[in-house]
């Protein structure tokens, strides 16, 4: 063990010693090419003849060589470049033969080499530098694994970049993994083998786990459907295997992949869906040099909204937040990304009038994407007034001063929270929804221009205060993994398609409309963090256990994206639906909301929710000390 140690610290050996050794590569193939020749007969063999050919063929080989710089790779990491880089010499070193024999006869010198010599001399020259080159190469593969826990993986696709993945590792001096077997779906590679290794049928995948053993898969096709990726990865944690993958081709420089490429596969990969397709064109025939306002920019949201923008050319983005390093740290991240875009921070609180209106009559936008909000359910609970305030006052204060500058379009960034509110936070995003499409109303009746369109969407992965990213510190920590119930579930959507139909939505509202998402199937957290834990190579409830901490306050187990009082309508976009609600008088709605203005200034917590309850009639609190308001309403209607 200690001679495989001291050959895995060899450094990369000089130039001149691999020459040496290329040369002695041809005098053993002379020798023996020399041989064969004269059928091992002593009888025939003459040593000044010998000494004449030997100069002749190894001059030929030490022209090829350095012709070729055959001696400038290094022997360890020898691949398919180098055996072609091989024949080239040993091609070259033939024509150089034949050459000296054409001009041997020409002038008649009297010493021929025979032909037969030169051709076997060829075949002995091209092997003996390939064999010992590929026997040093897989000697030092031996050597490096030699003590370590070998990890028997799979690669999941047979192309260039799985082959690619096994390269990688077999010059990669720290790794420990064993390629196995390939997967492909393609039954044309089925049976076939690469590099050694043999293609097996990808609808195998459980058993081949099975029979061979397997630790790791790795995922080699980047554009694999997001349906089938999850259904591998379900397959694999059910066997305990660890899944990675590869990030997208257009990032793997120049076609080659590193051992720091090729990681564990996350959560994210388990919910993706597929892409979706958006209109750009009517996108962009929008907002193509207009001047567009972001408010909460800074966020999860807000700031992918800016992202996706810049494919549009606006003129201007202006990019809104109170969060002062946030809004620094994104301004700087756009500038680097889009040379050609203009953008203007602009830090301001939406509540504040006269700052927004300030805004608004320097910039005077075209189209208002409206994403500022506090969203935290356990938080707003505890502070209401702070719920109302931005919520509700800040979509209020930008969506009236919308009108007064003539916005075309403003589209407010709704959540499924508002859809029968049992907390703070999605009443007061209902009450702003009412409230946007009240005023919607009240202008298209008085012919004013500015259309209102709401979007309503669940949570999205990898957002600000989601739960996975609290779960995935939780698991570095060594746990416990905290679920507030059993039963609990939530949708869930990447952050760049939850904004893509925002984009969408907005392009095609022609005011009024709260369009719902189709968010796909609900998924319970409890299985989303046992998941996680089996990603991250742990085994749950044993080396990380998973605690039941009790619903928080205004926690439901489940959400919903309509209430029971409302259905849907398709639009051309099959993810994309029109939810049908109630209408509700601007007067009366206007009123409500000035009245709840007017209690916040009282900072009265309890009569703050409690008119809440009358702009929401289906806001029922749970798990809250609010609950009791309801019971009061239920007294009095008795």
């Amino acid at each position: 063990m200690k001679f495989f140690r001291l050959v895995n610290h060899i450094n990369i050996v000089p130039r001149w010693i691999i020459f040496c050794l290329d040369v002695s590569a041809a005098t053993l193939a002379f020798g023996v090419a020399y041989l064969l020749t004269n059928s091992f007969n002593e009888l025939f063999f003459n040593i000044e003849d010998f000494y004449i050919n030997l100069f002749l063929f190894l001059l030929s080989s030490i022209i090829a060589f350095s012709i070729f710089k055959l001696y400038s790779g290094i022997i360890r990491y020898t691949s398919a470049l180098d055996s072609i880089r091989i024949l080239s010499t040993v091609l070259f070193t033939t024509f150089t033969l034949f050459f000296i024999k054409l001009l041997a006869v020409i002038f008649n010198t009297g010493f021929v080499i025979d032909s037969r010599l030169i051709i076997i001399y060829a075949l002995m020259l091209f092997a003996c530098l390939l064999v010992y080159r590929t026997t040093i190469k897989i000697f030092f593969q031996y050597s490096k694994t030699v003590k370590k826990i070998k990890k028997n993986t799979l690669v999941y696709g047979a192309g260039d970049l799985g082959i690619a993945v096994k390269h990688t590792l077999d010059h990669d001096l720290t790794n420990n993994r064993i390629i196995v077997a390939y997967l492909d779906e393609n039954l044309n590679k089925i049976g076939k083998v690469i590099d050694g290794v043999k293609i097996i049928d990808a609808n195998e995948l459980e058993n081949v786990i099975i029979r061979l053993k397997v630790d790791e898969v790795i995922i080699a096709i980047p554009s694999m459907l997001p349906d089938k990726k999850a259904e591998i990865i379900d397959i694999c944690l059910e066997h305990d295997v660890i899944v990675s993958t590869l990030p997208p081709v257009n990032k793997i420089m120049g076609g080659d992949v590193s051992v720091k490429q090729i990681k564990n596969v996350k959560i994210e990969d388990l919910l993706e869906r597929a892409q979706i397709q958006i209109n750009n064109e009517d996108i962009r025939t929008q907002l193509e040099g207009k001047r567009v306002l972001v408010t909460g920019a800074a966020g999860s949201i807000g700031s992918e909204i800016v992202k996706q923008l810049c494919k549009f050319s606006p003129q201007i983005i202006i990019l809104c937040d109170q969060a002062e390093t946030p809004l620094h740290n994104l301004q700087l991240d756009l500038q680097e990304n889009n040379k050609n875009q203009i953008f203007q921070t602009f830090i301001a609180d939406v509540k504040n009038e006269k700052r927004m209106r300030f805004l608004f009559e320097t910039f005077k936008p075209h189209v208002v994407y409206h994403a500022a909000a506090y969203k935290h359910v356990p938080m707003m609970e505890q502070h209401p007034i702070e719920s109302i305030s931005t919520n509700v006052l800040g979509t209020y204060t930008v969506a009236n001063l919308s009108v007064e500058y003539n916005v075309k379009k403003f589209v407010f960034v709704s959540t499924d929270k508002a859809v029968n509110p049992t907390n703070i936070m999605g009443a007061s995003k209902r009450i702003a929804e009412i409230y946007v499409q009240a005023l919607n109303n009240h202008l298209l009746n008085n012919n004013k221009s500015t259309k209102f369109i709401t979007t309503r969407f669940g949570n999205v992965l990898g957002s600000n205060g989601s739960v996975i990213p609290r779960f995935r510190e939780q698991i570095e920590k060594g746990g416990p993994v905290t679920v507030t119930h059993r039963e609990i579930t939530r949708y869930f959507m990447t952050i760049p398609e939850a904004c893509q139909l925002v984009l969408e939505a907005g392009n095609m509202g022609e005011g009024g409309e709260i369009f719902v998402f189709d968010m796909g199937k609900s998924v319970k957290i409890v299985d989303l963090a046992e998941k996680m834990i089996k990603l991250s190579g742990y085994t749950p409830y044993k080396e990380i256990d998973i605690k039941f901490t009790g619903l928080r306050p205004g926690e439901k187990l489940y959400e919903e994206l309509l209430n029971d009082l409302e259905n849907t309508l398709p639009t051309h976009h099959k993810k994309i639906m029109i939810a049908k609600v109630r209408d509700n008088n601007f007067t009366a709605v206007n009123q409500s909301i000035n009245t709840l203005f007017e209690i916040i200034k009282t900072q009265h917590t309890k009569n703050i929710v409690r008119e809440m309850k009358k702009i929401v009639p289906e806001f029922k609190s749970k798990n809250s000390e609010y609950e009791q308001l309801d019971t009061e309403t239920e007294k009095i209607i008795l």
